[in-house]
Order: structure tokens, then C-alpha cells, then sequence
């Protein structure tokens, strides 16, 4: 009787078209997943910055003018109403961190991410009097430096409702003395590199710098 040359032989086996579909499909939801969780995770993060950061700012400005009677850095006998009594005369650091205290007033914990606040006084464009027309005026304004591209408009539609590079009260420098009639949208994107190029991870992304205009 002959014996097969099969019998002791393992079978050889693979994965069917059925299970690579399902392979392929788990793949993309672990991976839908995990972008819509790092997208939740910087729309949580751009509400707290915008909440705690930057409004703590802005309130602690206003803080400093309703107690003191003049804007930080300001002669508070003979006030002009220009921040470090000067224009384009930048209030950052240390030297503001020391102006608050001197006057009791509190101030934010901790950073935006990488971004430096300064208070300065600039060149600020506003409606004029005719329809479609504006005039630039010197007004009091946060500087923010080394904001993303994502968090800029994260900022700028929490702070004006919509976002726009050239409207508002939050703008991109560059933008803020703009006359033109037209909005503008941001010169850069998080797909945009420091150094020019694409950005090939978040450490790499290109930098902002913005303004918040000041009630006073």
C-alpha cells in the first residue's frame, strides 16, 4: 500500500482576504482614534491657554490700571497713557513681572506652550469715518511671541468669534496697522517649518507672533 507523501506534512497556512479587511480596518480606527484624541487634546489645550493664559493677562492689565490710574510702565504722576510711557517701548519679563508686583496685582501661573507675553504700545488700524475706510491710531496691545499656527486661530476665534489675521482685536504682526479692506488669513499653518519647508513633527512647527488690543 502506498503512503502518501502528504501524511505528516503541515499544512501550510495564511491570513484570507476576509482577515486582512479586518486587520486593515481595526488599523484605521486605532488610528482615527488617536488623531481625534490628540485634535481634542489641542482644542482642550488652546481653551485652557486662552482662559487661564491669556485672559489672566489681560486681566491682570486691567488690574494694574484700575488700581494704579495708569497703563504698566506708565508715569503714574503725568501719565500719557503708552505702556512703558513710550510708543513701540516693550514691557516683558522680568521688568513686568516686577511692575505687577509692585502694585499687588496677581498674574498667571506658568506659559502658553512657548509663548512670551509682553505689553507694548503700537500702531493700531481702525475703522475711520467713512464706510470701508481705516486710520491707524497708537494703541496698548499683548504681544505674544512663539505662538503656532493652530494656536493662533484657536485664540483668535475664542477671543473675536471668527478667525482672521487682520480683523479684530487678536491679529498677526504684520496685519495690526493694516489698512486694506479685505481679511487676510494667517501667513503660516502648523504644516509650515521653522526654518521653511514642511514641519515633520509638532518641536519642528513654524512660529507666530500676535497681538491682543487692550481695553486702555
Amino acid at each position: 500500500m502506498a503512503i502518501s507523501s502528504r501524511v505528516g506534512r503541515p499544512r501550510a497556512e495564511g491570513f484570507t482576504i476576509v482577515e486582512m479587511s479586518v486587520v486593515l480596518v481595526v488599523i484605521a480606527l486605532i488610528i482615527g482614534a488617536v488623531t481625534i484624541g490628540r485634535d481634542v487634546f489641542r482644542s482642550a489645550s488652546g481653551e485652557r491657554i486662552a482662559s487661564r493664559f491669556v485672559q489672566g493677562w489681560a486681566l491682570a492689565y486691567d488690574n494694574y490700571v484700575a488700581n494704579v490710574g495708569a497703563v504698566p510702565g506708565d508715569n503714574v504722576t503725568n501719565p500719557i497713557g503708552e505702556v512703558n510711557g513710550a510708543i513701540q517701548s516693550a514691557l516683558c519679563s522680568d521688568q513686568l513681572r516686577t511692575q505687577m508686583l509692585q502694585r499687588g496685582i496677581a498674574m498667571p501661573d506658568g506659559r502658553a506652550e512657548t509663548a512670551q507675553v509682553c505689553f507694548i504700545n503700537i500702531v493700531w488700524s481702525e475703522p475711520g469715518a467713512s464706510i470701508n475706510s481705516y486710520v491707524t491710531k497708537q494703541r496698548n496691545v499683548m504681544r505674544l511671541t512663539g505662538v503656532t499656527p493652530e494656536l493662533a486661530t484657536q485664540l483668535d476665534q475664542q477671543i473675536d468669534g471668527h478667525v482672521d489675521a487682520r480683523f479684530g482685536r487678536f491679529r498677526e504682526d504684520g496685519q495690526q496697522a493694516s489698512t486694506a479692506i479685505d481679511g487676510v488669513e494667517y501667513s503660516r499653518t502648523n504644516d509650515d517649518a521653522i526654518n521653511g519647508g514642511s514641519g515633520s513633527n509638532d518641536s519642528q512647527v513654524a512660529e507666530l507672533t500676535v497681538y491682543l488690543k487692550m481695553t486702555q
